[in-house]
């Protein structure tokens, strides 16, 4: 196998970028590349759903040695169809200096289907060029193919047995058009890797399909760069890149904005924290008692809890604080246990937790979704979970509306934000600082803690109630911030 060949998944990643694909082949060790807990728990699951998926193929055969012995999975492969299984799993051709692994190849007729795997719950635009590399690799294999499909979990089943856990879609006409450029492509790519790094512009492929594992290579990372103008995002970053706009300074005057860039702008030319007169006004309705609360949970693409649909969320840890009368403030936390339906437990707690509140303060809608969704999954607590939803106060549209700091870097999250205006407040100490890696350190203990040692859960617990602690605290002094901020 030549050292610069290409895979389904590189040659993915070339369409996206030659670039990325150069960096992807040439500096396999690179930082960027290391799977963090995150991309680790998606490789996880994805295997999870591709072991699930050949269960529905009875007699199937596993093409299971070594990733690295390209030579040895084709000639199993070609072992298997001879001796006519009726269907091949991981099943391995090389043609073009291109070498595929097809997730499930089942005989049909006197030809083959070939069917991708994802753990998505709906087919993907991404997916297309994914089939049509494959397509191309078996039919210069020889071998006829009777169509394509892309098998994917369905967003109607609910756990445990409510319809089927998978859906399987025929994209055989919609990557057609992908199938064509794949031969050129093929050519274009293996050239790149054959030479020196190339250069590429900056624009949406740094973004799309998913954002580049070496953006930070590419991009300048100025506060003043267009990409943080706030809600910009990635259609509207390339498009000023087009027309030449790389920082915020060169918007053309009486350019459309909404009033929170349009603050950020007024920020970034006094390089001084901008106050509107609205914020005392608009604190009015948080002069009662209070109480804070932010979740943490767990999204699986095998639902775990009854009801619960493909990467459902549900909440599995909360954290509450709670203005006192002495002017302090008390806290108290949840964190589930076992790999039991936790939101009975938890609903129950919170209930109890937030009753003497008059209004509970959450930062984005995100609380708000999460209580009606434990209101839906424990009915016996429907209308006391229901109240609490109607207690909620949303801090984030106060900020967006009233305040930016230069370092806000166009965005209103609680870690851009509590930087600059609650100084010696943050997330460093801690060894937990992403709701991602929280969501998926919670499924570690719910569902394979058996797996780890207990010194080590015991320390993963504490850095969960840590971090989800410290989101209520943040909350708690971004509030006096601006209480603060509106009295000056």
């Amino acid at each position: 196998m030549p050292t610069t060949f290409l895979s389904k998944s590189r040659y993915v990643i070339g369409r996206q970028c030659h670039k990325y694909l150069w960096w992807r082949v040439h500096e396999p060790e690179a930082v960027e590349l290391q799977p963090d807990k995150v991309l680790e728990d998606l490789f996880d699951q994805g295997r999870q759903v591709g072991r699930i998926a050949t269960e529905r193929f009875r007699g199937g055969v596993m093409i299971d040695l070594p990733h690295d012995d390209y030579d040895g999975r084709i000639a199993a492969t070609r072992a298997a169809l001879d001796a006519g299984a009726p269907a091949v799993f991981e099943a391995a051709f090389r043609a073009d200096d291109v070498f595929v692994a097809v997730d499930i190849l089942l005989r049909e007729g006197d030809g083959y289907r070939l069917i991708e795997v994802k753990s998505s719950s709906k087919v993907k635009d991404e997916h297309l060029p994914d089939v049509a590399v494959q397509r191309h690799v078996l039919e210069r294999s020889g071998l006829a193919i009777t169509g394509t499909e892309v098998m994917h979990l369905n967003g109607g089943f609910r756990h445990p047995a409510e319809g089927e856990l998978f859906a399987r879609s025929d994209v055989t006409g919609d990557a057609l058009p992908y199938m064509r450029e794949v031969p050129d492509e093929v050519a274009r790519q293996l050239a790149v890797l054959a030479g020196p790094l190339p250069g590429r512009e900056l624009g949406m492929h740094c973004f799309s399909p998913r954002k580049c594992p070496f953006f930070d290579r590419c991009w300048p990372d100025d506060r003043d760069h267009i990409r943080h103008l706030y809600k910009s995002g990635p259609v509207n970053t390339a498009s000023f890149l087009q027309q030449g706009i790389r920082r915020i300074a060169d918007l053309p005057p009486g350019y459309k904005l909404p009033p929170a860039a349009r603050r950020q702008i007024r920020a970034l030319q006094t390089e001084e924290l901008i106050v509107e007169p609205t914020l005392a006004r608009d604190l009015e309705p948080f002069d009662c008692r209070l109480g804070y609360l932010d979740f943490e949970t767990i999204a699986r693409a095998v639902p775990v809890w009854d009801g619960m649909r493909p990467w459902g969320q549900a909440a599995a840890q909360f954290s509450y604080h709670w203005d006192t009368p002495d002017g302090g403030v008390a806290h108290t936390a949840y964190l589930a246990e076992g790999p039991g339906d936790a939101r009975p437990e938890l609903a129950e707690r919170l209930v109890k937790a937030t009753a003497d509140a008059d209004r509970v303060v959450m930062y984005s809608s995100f609380e708000k979704t999460q209580i009606r969704a434990l209101a839906e999954a424990v009915p016996d607590l429907r209308e006391p979970l229901l109240a609490l939803a109607d207690k909620l106060i949303d801090l984030l549209p106060v900020v967006r509306n009233n305040v930016y700091h230069p370092d806000f870097r166009g965005s209103f999250s609680i870690k851009y934000v509590l930087k600059p205006l609650v100084p010696g407040l943050g997330y460093d100490d801690l060894v937990i600082v992403d709701g991602r890696v929280a969501s998926v350190e919670i499924a570690r203990l719910l569902f394979v803690a058996h797996r780890i040692p207990p010194a080590e859960r015991d320390r993963i617990r504490r850095d969960l109630l840590d971090y989800c602690e410290r989101d209520t605290l943040a909350t708690v002094e971004l509030l006096r911030s601006l209480r603060h901020g509106a009295s000056c």
